[in-house]
């Protein structure tokens, strides 16, 4: 991580959603073959997903701990399912929602740390990581659109 993430974690988060966009730009020639990766089957809509789910996931995280409540635990089944859904061709219309989802939950992330003062960051309430160092956690979220990769 350069040193301007780890001053700027809303800025971390922010250039994570820009290189999962970046990539899925060159998904709508996705031919339907699934990406088999460590473990884990892959495809658009399913990278998609798990980016948003773990903005969301941990979003929630933040928010409960910002004001004294445990976190709800998550219920997904995370990348160990491969749904139907996800198997569908990613379509242009299927990147614009992307963009709208992940363009809007990136900010989201953005307004609330760059909120926070260098304290809350660095020694935030409750159990866990720092909410800088959940910030630069969302960092790996480029895991599942690399798993896809940029397609011709």
């Amino acid at each position: 991580m350069n040193d301007s993430s780890q001053g700027r974690p809303d800025a971390a988060v922010v250039a994570m959603v820009d290189h999962v966009l970046d990539l899925a730009a060159t998904w709508t020639a996705w031919d339907g073959n699934p990406f088999h990766v460590d473990d884990r089957v892959h495809t658009p809509h399913k990278a998609i997903r798990r980016v948003a789910d773990h903005l969301i996931d941990h979003l929630a995280g933040l928010e409960a701990r910002m004001v004294g409540e445990q976190p709800v635990p998550d219920h997904w089944h995370a990348s160990a399912i491969t749904t139907q859904a996800d198997l569908a061709p990613f379509t242009r219309e299927d990147l614009d929602e992307a963009r709208s989802r992940l363009t809007r939950l990136a900010r989201t992330w953005a307004n609330r740390l760059g909120a926070l003062t260098e304290e809350q960051l660095d020694d935030s309430p409750g159990e866990g990581w720092t909410f800088r160092e959940l910030a630069l956690h969302l960092q790996g979220s480029t895991y599942y659109a690399d798993a896809v990769g940029r397609l011709a």
